[in-house]
């Protein structure tokens, strides 16, 4: 199949994906899907589109000294899920795949850093990493780590158990726990931390996307993994790629918002499909 928009079966087949892919430079994107079977919940999985709590915004977080407590507090109860979660099969097959030469690197929009995790070596992380945090005043970066020490030290008897926690790490908990939270200043200057990735409503750095665009142009097919493509600053690659012909496979546990301009579409939980799809590329060689 060598154009990238066709007539799309419900489910294709993963063998069906792979001789598509098969012999092409192949650019992967993917998404929070990814993680989720290491216990990092999906923005938009199929239980979560009603029940999900609106993620903070650029401009709130900017703008307010409370949304920055209310963040902060809750990022001090979720962090550890994201912290502690350990690659999955989706991840180690990615990898794999890599390795191999079946892929040519991933654009993730994750912020966990599992891909990295599991041995993927060109990874762009298009919306930053939750490992560090930045001040918006002197720019200085600090580990996460570092800081989840002192918002401890800062708050010794603070406790919230999470009624929900978002991808970023981002925990639900209730408001009445947050009035007397104290929040961490930069180390070096005593300005503003926010941590090292691109909140809704933010811009994704320019050279970050020169980079992306760079990977994009380099690739000859697009892979989308565990994205619903519902943000843009991901689609906008799908839809390059339907514009310019690269064929396009998506692997998602549910419906995506470019499955129109797929060529081949498998839906199905992807740390069983991901390593059924570098067997067929094993198996190939």
């Amino acid at each position: 199949m060598d154009t990238a928009r066709s007539s799309i079966p419900e489910t294709g087949t993963v063998e069906a994906v792979h001789r598509l892919l098969a012999g092409r430079r192949v650019l992967v994107l993917s998404g929070a899907g990814v993680s989720t079977e290491s216990g990092i919940p999906d923005y938009r999985g199929p239980d979560r589109l009603e029940q999900s709590s609106r993620p903070m915004r650029y401009q709130q977080f900017v703008g307010s000294d409370d949304a920055r407590r209310r963040y902060w507090a809750r990022s001090l109860v979720g962090w550890g899920t994201v912290h502690r979660a350990a690659p999955n099969g989706g991840h180690q097959a990615l990898a794999q795949l890599e390795a191999s030469g079946a892929i040519s690197g991933i654009i993730t929009q994750n912020v966990d850093g599992l891909h990295q995790a599991a041995g993927s070596r060109t990874v762009l992380e298009l919306h930053g990493s939750l490992a560090a945090v930045r001040c918006l005043d002197c720019r200085r970066l600090e580990s996460r780590r570092s800081l989840q020490t002192r918002l401890l030290g800062l708050n010794p008897a603070f406790f919230a158990t999470p009624r929900e926690i978002a991808p970023d790490g981002d925990a639900e908990i209730d408001s009445d726990r947050l009035d007397r939270f104290r929040v961490a200043a930069c180390r070096h200057c005593l300005g503003t931390l926010k941590p090292d990735v691109v909140f809704f409503g933010e811009n994704v750095p320019r050279r970050r996307l020169d980079r992306a665009w760079q990977m994009f142009d380099e690739a000859e097919a697009l892979l989308v993994v565990g994205s619903s493509l519902t943000v843009f600053s991901g689609y906008r690659f799908v839809q390059r790629a339907a514009h310019e012909a690269k064929p396009i496979a998506i692997v998602n546990d549910g419906p995506t918002r470019g499955d129109d301009d797929a060529a081949m579409r498998v839906s199905g939980r992807l740390g069983t499909i991901l390593p059924e799809l570098f067997r067929h590329f094993a198996l190939a060689e």
